[in-house]
């Protein structure tokens, strides 16, 4: 089987008087009969190049093996006393719904996609309880697409309701006292000739009652119906209400943007949306993040004049963030909060405002009490990773999942009030050992004198001889901090000698604002320069040789793992990417990059192309260099990178290339960004991916 040679077309175009070269423009008509057909005999020819290589079967069994060990518990919530989450038992490929109705009670399935007898898998996106934990909202998709359709289900009967509402991909669902009520963010029905562009604009949130037609649900929150609420086409507006106070919250998310501007109103404005009148809380220039609001008060997480971010309080009847009060001043170290799935939620637990501190990689853990400001610590189990916790509103009683590199998984039971940590027991210590594994924080210096932080994982004892197959993967967008994380089939790369390294890049959030936007923009060659930076550590340390390092980027990783593969090519014996950005100058253009434009920039302006232009691998790619061994996937139902990235990246690369290393592009023909893909696909890509930097590494 021969690689399929893509078709060159020269497209040139200039902006701000720098000209840019695009011979594969072509491809981003990707549903064209051209692209698939050369998409799928680079699909065929890379899946007969890895099931072929020597250790793909034994590395495929043993990840199996590491990953049926233990149950995946993931999502949880607690509402009307019941505790909900996602499980996945070893064997199955997706993760069901199931529900405890106390503390000690056993599981009760509530749904299970895996039963559904489709050609394509179908996946739980998201799913959201009554307040009365009687009824849950819940979200499924195809094949890994993220295209959610929505559902109600009874948990008392385990029936689901006739009703189904489509186009609810951020559907942020918010039930209301009623519990038979909710309200959700639905985008509009698009012509079939519409531009992809327009895919995530003009959404509107909904009102819906149990029983009605869902096409006729009236619109409470939105662009032309909310007086005093201004919303660009490509936000997306958001409505909160909680028992704990009588107004409901309006956000507006900017895309990508971190920052929200928040509005309020009295619940009556529900009934009636277009006759009161929203009063702003905070604009994007307030820089806020969080919120919780308890009474007349609302809690806002900031990082105005703050760049490790602070809790400040106002008036919900008048707001005047001016003159608001700081609950918590910013510390060293970086205030985070997570709770589950929803980031911009602060948490109220009983007479406590619960916060969550970032210091170098490790969470702390602080009550504030309310009535006083008084602040203090909690003792955590272990130094890790709080993954979530959860709570009904105001309850002093918490839910908390944590880990970190070599600790499994484990679930407690906070009580603020009483001051206690106890182990639910729901989940065991996973019976794999890890104790001969150990992992080290480190730290590089960059070029500029800043210190980078570097995890570093690997067996007990190893000797630093300059020898092992080394791993390095890193992030830095968003100011999303890489959180330590337990990866039990990652087992078997540390039983093949390997160590696997995390590069905490500029672009991040794990020191801060300020970490962020030095690597944003035209700072963005920082969050390249300090992977890089990584690398070289690892072989000035002696962990690796350049012959045995690989980097990996998923989605924006693609942006230092592509910059770092055209930059500094001989420092790698192969580069892995997932799902990865790479064409910058064309994202905008693509369904999901006008929600992107916040974070990255757009080619409308100067400064912003200039900023692409240092992101964008593609088109930094050289004729006749030794570019070392790369492996791209891509899922063919990807909602947030179009796969022209990979495929142009693929082509060019494939062309240009004088060492004679395999670029490969793998396919997954049912699969998307990652969220949703089934157990199945995520051990054949790990496998895949460990057999291919093995062979490349020359490791017997």
């Amino acid at each position: 089987m021969h690689l399929p040679v893509a078709r060159r077309d020269i497209v040139t175009e200039t902006h701000f008087g720098i000209t840019v070269e695009d011979p594969y423009r072509w491809m981003e008509d990707w549903k064209g009969e051209e692209l698939q057909n050369w998409l799928k005999a680079q699909g065929a020819y890379s899946e007969a190049y890895l099931r072929a290589l020597p250790e793909r079967d034994a590395l495929l069994k043993r990840i199996t093996e590491l990953d049926d060990i233990s149950p995946h518990l993931s999502s949880f919530q607690v509402a009307g006393g019941r505790y909900f989450y996602l499980r996945r038992d070893p064997g199955e490929g997706v993760a069901k719904l199931v529900v405890r109705i106390s503390l000690d009670a056993p599981e009760q399935l509530l749904f299970d996609p895996n039963t559904l007898k489709d050609e394509v898998h179908t996946s739980l996106d998201w799913y959201v309880p009554s307040q009365n934990g009687q009824c849950v909202a819940y979200g499924l998709s195809y094949g890994g697409s993220e295209e959610s359709t929505l559902y109600v289900l009874e948990v008392e009967s385990g029936k689901t309701l006739d009703l189904a509402i489509s186009r609810t991909q951020f559907a942020n669902v918010n039930w209301l006292e009623d519990h038979r009520s909710f309200v959700y963010n639905r985008f509009p029905k698009q012509p079939a000739d519409a531009p992809e562009m327009e895919r995530y604009c003009d959404s509107q949130v909904y009102l819906h009652r149990l029983g009605n037609d869902p096409e006729q649900d009236p619109v409470v929150f939105g662009a032309g119906v909310s007086a005093g609420v201004e919303i660009s086409r490509q936000d997306f507006p958001f409505l909160f209400t909680t028992p704990l106070c009588d107004w409901v919250m309006g956000l507006i998310m900017h895309g990508a943007k971190k920052e929200v501007t928040l509005y309020t109103a009295p619940r009556t404005i529900l009934a009636e949306p277009t006759v009161g009148t929203w009063i702003l809380i905070a604009g994007i220039e307030d820089m806020v993040t969080g919120f919780a609001a308890l009474g007349d008060t609302i809690y806002l997480r900031t990082h105005k004049d703050a760049p490790r971010s602070k809790i400040i309080a106002t008036s919900l009847m008048e707001p005047d963030l001016a003159n608001a009060s700081i609950v918590v001043p910013e510390g060293k170290m970086v205030l985070e909060n997570r709770r589950g799935d929803d980031a911009a939620l602060l948490t109220i637990a009983g007479d406590y405002l619960l916060t969550l501190d970032l210091d170098g990689g490790i969470h702390h853990f602080r009550r504030v009490k309310i009535s006083s400001g008084e602040v203090e610590q909690v003792p955590l189990p272990f130094a890790g990773t709080v993954i979530s916790f959860v709570n009904e509103p105001g309850s002093p009683t918490v839910l908390m999942q944590m880990t970190n590199w070599t600790t499994s998984p484990r679930i407690y039971l906070y009580n603020s009030s009483q001051e206690t940590i106890q182990d639910t027991g729901w989940i065991r210590p996973s019976p794999l050992d890890f104790s001969n594994i150990e992992a080290h924080e480190m730290r590089a210096p960059a070029k500029d004198g800043a210190l980078i932080s570097i995890s570093i994982i690997h067996r007990r004892g190893l000797a630093l001889d300059g020898n092992h197959p080394t791993l390095l993967t890193g992030y830095g967008s968003y100011g999303l901090s890489m959180m330590p994380f337990f990866l039990g089939p990652l087992l078997a790369w540390f039983e093949r000698g390997g160590v696997y390294a995390i590069a905490h890049i500029r672009g991040g959030g794990e020191y801060g604002e300020g970490w962020h936007t030095d690597g944003q923009k035209l700072k963005k060659q920082n969050t390249i320069d300090d992977f890089i930076i990584c690398a070289e550590y690892l072989i000035t340390k002696k962990y690796t040789r350049p012959e045995r390092l690989a980097g990996l980027g998923t989605s924006a990783g693609g942006i230092p793992s592509g910059g770092a593969l055209v930059q500094r090519p001989e420092l790698w014996a192969a580069m892995l990417m997932r799902s990865a950005v790479i064409n910058m100058v064309r994202f905008e253009f693509s369904e999901n990059g006008p929600p992107n434009i916040p974070e990255f920039g757009s080619v409308s302006t100067e400064e912003g192309f200039r900023g692409l232009l240092i992101m964008d691998s593609y088109i930094k790619v050289k004729e006749g260099v030794n570019y070392p061994a790369v492996l791209l996937t891509v899922g063919l139902n990807d909602p947030r990178v179009v796969i022209w990235h990979a495929t142009k990246m693929a082509a060019r690369l494939q062309a240009a290339t004088a060492s004679g290393r395999p670029v490969l592009l793998r396919v997954e023909l049912q699969a998307g960004h990652g969220f949703g893909s089934t157990k199945q696909q995520l051990e054949e890509r790990m496998a895949d991916e460990m057999a291919f930097l093995l062979q490349q590494m020359q490791v017997s």
